[in-house]
């Protein structure tokens, strides 16, 4: 039996679950309740979207940081994942259509992160894009491709600046 409002109240209970009101211990596993997959051991800051969270999984040791935006999916999310503030994942696209409406019809395509990636503050991954393990993505980046693992993207569209070590680590990415 379909309960009446049950649509309402589940997206009312999706946005408190990433309100600054609930401790930030507490997110995760009320969203897993709700639906959100693979959650176990991830830390979500406040203001976080999850349009469909029945088509994202979060591998464990994620960090999502506030207000970041995670369209209607498909998105994979590998483990160790650290995702900066306001970083959007876009899967939604349309085609062109006639002067009369542009916005032709819409489709969804899938975005994938892998192992140990860092995407950076405000950074937006379009639809389609796999991005490698170890991968970091600069702050701010528009991700039109493909990033390959263990590498440096930054820019409006992204562009790869460097190979990095798979055990490299410096104290700041420049």
């Amino acid at each position: 039996m379909k309960l009446p409002l049950a649509g309402s109240v589940r997206r009312a209970l999706l946005l408190a679950a990433g309100s600054p009101v609930v401790p930030i211990r507490h997110r995760a596993r009320l969203l897993a309740r709700l639906g959100l997959a693979g959650i176990n051991n991830v830390a979500l800051g406040h203001g976080v979207t999850f349009c469909n969270p029945n088509s994202i999984r979060v591998g464990a040791g994620t960090f999502i940081n506030n207000q970041a935006y995670f369209d209607a999916g498909p998105i994979q999310l590998g483990t160790n994942v650290t995702v900066g503030p306001r970083a959007m994942f876009v899967t939604g696209n349309h085609g062109i259509g006639p002067s009369a409406r542009r916005a032709a019809d819409g489709t969804h395509r899938g975005i994938t992160v892998g192992h140990g990636a860092w995407i950076g503050a405000g950074v937006i991954v379009l639809p389609g894009i796999t991005i490698g393990s170890g991968c970091i993505i600069g702050a701010g980046a528009v991700v039109t491709t493909d990033c390959l693992p263990d590498s440096v993207y930054a820019g409006v569209p992204a562009r790869k600046l460097r190979d990095l070590d798979p055990d490299e680590q410096v104290a700041e990415v420049s």
